[in-house]
């Protein structure tokens, strides 16, 4: 009775050790901190598919980007010297008018409450543009308008890979074609300072960068020249005779 009674024992504290080391795993996706129970907390249900926080700060980014870029586009028309910064400005004017009509009327569908003004940074720029003058005005409208494009474009291309709503998914394909238009537009005049743009960026960054090693300065040899042959004087690419040496005299 009392072997029984030991092995009923053991038996039970193995259940109870596998049991404890198993509900972790088993209830995982459901504990409060993870990622998809913040997805889940996050998000609301539409007939759509669901809208989540991140879906809702994209329609507030779109809307922000217009307030703010439609006037720094129509300034760029009136007062820029140079056409390609007026060009660019033209195309900030058409993409944003467009943007900004269909964000507003996804935030109608959704529910999703828009801001009518600029932020504080936003309204600083437009009144460092207003207060630049010739080239200080270029490089400025450049630099800013090239910087805050750089910028929602990672947010753009996060939402088109992750949301679960179709509308705001369609929105996304519509901003990564304008955002990216604008860029061109803007690095198309020559005043866009990649330089201030990586530091920035690498500024923000903490963690080591990954790829591959810098080159060693073991480079490839160089290809070999290039040599008309046949009366056609058609071109292939073959080493080029060096001197003929005699090896039979003496």
């Amino acid at each position: 009775m009392q072997r029984v009674n030991g092995t009923a024992l053991v038996i039970a504290a193995l259940v109870a050790t596998v049991g404890a080391l198993a509900f972790p795993v088993w209830t995982y996706a459901d504990r409060s901190g993870t990622g998809q129970a913040n997805l889940a907390a996050s998000s609301v249900p539409t007939q759509w598919g669901p809208l989540s926080a991140t879906d809702r700060d994209f329609l507030v980014k779109v809307r922000l980007a217009g307030l703010w870029e439609l006037p720094a586009g129509q300034q760029a028309i009136e007062r820029a010297p140079s056409q390609a910064i007026r060009d660019a400005g033209d195309h900030l004017v058409v993409g944003h008018s467009d943007l900004d009509r269909r964000a507003r009327d996804v935030a109608a569908k959704l529910g999703v409450e828009l801001p009518n003004q600029p932020t504080e940074q936003q309204q600083g720029w437009l009144r460092e543009l207003s207060a630049a003058r010739g080239e200080e005005y270029e490089r400025k409208f450049a630099n800013l308008l090239r910087n805050a494009h750089g910028k929602v474009f990672s947010l753009v291309a996060e939402v088109r890979h992750t949301t679960r709503n179709t509308l705001i998914r369609q929105l996304a394909s519509d901003a990564n074609q304008t955002v990216l238009d604008h860029i061109t537009m803007l690095e198309a005049t020559g005043l866009v300072d990649f330089d201030a743009i990586a530091n920035e960026a690498a500024g923000r960054k903490t963690a080591s960068p990954s790829g591959p090693p810098p080159p060693n300065g073991n480079l490839p040899p160089a290809p070999a020249p290039v040599v008309p042959t046949g009366e056609d004087q058609s071109y292939t690419s073959r080493p080029v005779p060096g001197p003929v040496i005699n090896t039979d005299r003496p």
